[in-house]
């Protein structure tokens, strides 16, 4: 479904990635883990064509989409949710749901799917006249990523799902995604939370100053001696 091969990109002369590849295919959970600064968000900035690889090829379904606008990623399916949130917050919950299907292709049926995206967001359905900033943080993510899900993404892209989130929160935030895997939607995930991710991954990426350095099964990773002397302290 998603190919990355060699793909080489970074800001300003300053190379982030360094000939990044991997897999994703339709139907899966893939996860990208690694520290900070290891090149976790360039690469989904790359894939939604807000950075441009100097290097290296970008597949989507077969067709090459490195180069193209952020719109057109969009149009062809993938869709992010974004760290940090990023809602906008002086309007309703209602209109941020609304802006998630301002794609070509999801504005047809905005109205049934968003009866089905507050039927897995019970608490959202709640708040959809409260304004977005409002809310706590845990519900402003629950905010972000039913507003991904309005786009009807072929591949739903998250970036550090959990971060800022209490414990509680974060298994919440993963009973959401397995749910969303189970209505067919393929998903990738960049998390610094390894055990959390690596546990519902088919599989996953190592990702160390730019470069992949291991892949395996979510289970084979936390078996791994590197991923539990580096990230698990043990």
């Amino acid at each position: 479904m998603l190919k990355l091969d060699n793909i080489h990109c970074g800001y300003g002369g300053t190379e982030i990635l360094r000939g990044v590849s991997f897999e994703v295919n339709a139907g899966e959970v893939v996860t990208i883990v690694g520290a900070n600064g290891a090149g976790k968000t360039t690469t989904l900035r790359s894939l939604c064509g807000i950075v441009t690889p100097s290097r290296g090829t970008i597949e989507f379904e077969g067709q090459r989409i490195d180069g193209n606008r952020p719109d057109q990623i969009v149009d062809a399916g993938l869709t992010l949710i974004p760290e940090g949130r990023q809602l906008f917050p002086f309007i309703s919950v209602r209109d941020n749901l609304l802006m998630g299907a301002y794609k070509r292709g999801a504005r047809a049926g905005y109205k049934k799917r968003l009866d089905d995206v507050l039927d897995l967001f019970p608490r959202v359905r709640e708040r959809l006249d409260q304004n977005a900033g409002t809310l706590s943080g845990g519900e402003q993510q629950m905010v972000a990523i039913a507003r991904g899900l309005m786009a009807d993404p072929k591949l739903l892209m998250f970036d550090e799902p959990s971060l800022g989130l209490s414990p509680l929160l974060v298994s919440q935030v993963f009973e959401i995604i397995n749910k969303i895997l189970e209505l067919g939607t393929t998903v990738l995930i960049v998390e610094q939370n390894i055990v959390h991710t690596l546990r519902i991954a088919n599989r996953g990426y190592v990702l160390e100053n730019g470069e992949v350095v291991l892949s395996g099964t979510g289970q084979e990773l936390l078996d791994n001696p590197h991923v539990k002397r580096a990230y698990l302290g043990l």
